[in-house]
Parts: C-alpha cells; structure tokens; sequence
C-alpha cells in the first residue's frame, strides 16, 4: 500500500481507502452486510479476482474488514466490515449524494446491481403516511429486482421479488434514480416510459415531495 507520506488527516485516510475499487467494496459491504467472496465479485463488475483478494487483505491490515466462517451446514468464508468500516458510512453517503448530478451522463454499457440503490433509498426516500398499513413496491430496473417497503414511518429495501407488492415499477436503472431522487415525478416518469402496475398511491407515499421550487408538472 503506497502512502502520500504527509501529515494531514485527509492524506492518511487516502493512503488507506484511495486506492481504486477499495471504496467500491466498502460499498457492497455496506449494501450487502456480512457476504461471500463471490457475493463481492458480482457487486463488482469489471474487477480481476487477484485485484478483489489483495483489496480485502489491505483492507483487513486497516483493520476495515474482518472475514469469519459462515455458520454451519454453509462451508463459506464471509466478509464484513468492523466497527472502523462501518464508519465509513457517512463517508459514502457524501460521496453518493455528490456524485448524484454526475447521473445524468450514463452509458448504456454501464453495469447495475440493485443493491446500489440502497444509498438513494436512505436519501431521498420516507415514509410520508406512517398511519397507512404497510405497502411494498415492487422495482425492475433492467435485469435487477429490488422490493421497498414503508411501514410505521420507515422505509426498507431488500432484494428479490415480492408476489403481493402493492405496486410494480417497470423502468431503466437512470428512469428509476430519476424518480427516485424527486428529478421527476411520478407522472412525468410515466411519461417517459417508466410503466407502473397496482397503486400509485402506495408510490408516492414513500417518493420526495415537491417543494416550491420544484417545476411544475
């Protein structure tokens, strides 16, 4: 691990998470909890396997990540982030929601995963009618399926399916960002293609709302 060799703060924690793809794995760590070696290698598109493996010894060496064996019948080693990893959350939440407006320039050759909306669900997601009964939204974005859920005034997101979801959302990965961070609404999202099955009503309970500012729609 090469250092900067300077006696600043900022340096110092660069000289141990700057490396390229280091952050990235905090990331999925953080997305995905406690996970295989595999589980980390399709978080991360594009990533040689020998780059992963020395990434996750440095990153152990920094006291970051920890590894322990999954408990029995699984026959899994598993990856997970200590208390010091996990203090990097903060860290990728402001990374994230600077790099939001960078969004807008995709590339259809871009990689998605659907744990990487978690950051954005923790954003600009909430639970705006926490006296409803619990509503779950069905997501496909792409080849990806994710499922949020607003209950008691909190909003969760997990992967998967779920066959009663109260709405099903069908768009491309930026489409979904898109409505997600309040860019669009629900109804100009439609517009654009994004195709809604079941209640709307349950998909705006959880979206941003406008303010005075927003453009009309």
């Amino acid at each position: 691990m090469r250092s900067y060799g300077q006696y600043c703060s900022v340096a110092k924690a660069l000289d141990v998470v700057g490396e390229r793809w280091t952050l990235l794995i905090v990331r999925e760590l953080l997305a995905r909890g406690a996970c295989r070696y595999t589980d980390l290698r399709s978080g991360l598109p594009g990533i040689a396997t020998n780059l992963l493996a020395d990434r996750l010894r440095d990153l152990e060496t920094a006291g970051i990540v920890k590894r322990e064996d999954a408990p029995p019948p699984v026959a899994a080693t598993l990856f997970s982030l200590t208390e010091r990893g996990l203090a990097l959350q903060p860290v990728l939440s402001a990374l994230g929601t600077w790099g939001v407006p960078l969004m807008r320039d995709s590339s259809p050759d871009d990689s998605f995963r659907a744990q990487w909306l978690r950051l954005p669900v923790r954003m600009f997601l909430a639970d705006h009618e926490p006296d409803r009964p619990r509503s779950t939204i069905e997501i496909r974005a792409g080849d990806e399926t994710l499922v949020i859920e607003a209950a008691a005034g909190q909003v969760a997101m997990r992967l998967g399916v779920d066959a009663n979801a109260d709405a099903v959302l069908t768009a491309t990965p930026p489409e979904i960002l898109a409505l997600m961070s309040g860019a669009v609404t629900l109804r100009q999202a439609v517009r654009r293609g994004l195709k809604v099955d079941g209640s709307r009503a349950a998909v705006e309970r959880v979206l941003p709302r406008p303010d005075e500012t927003a453009i009309a729609d």
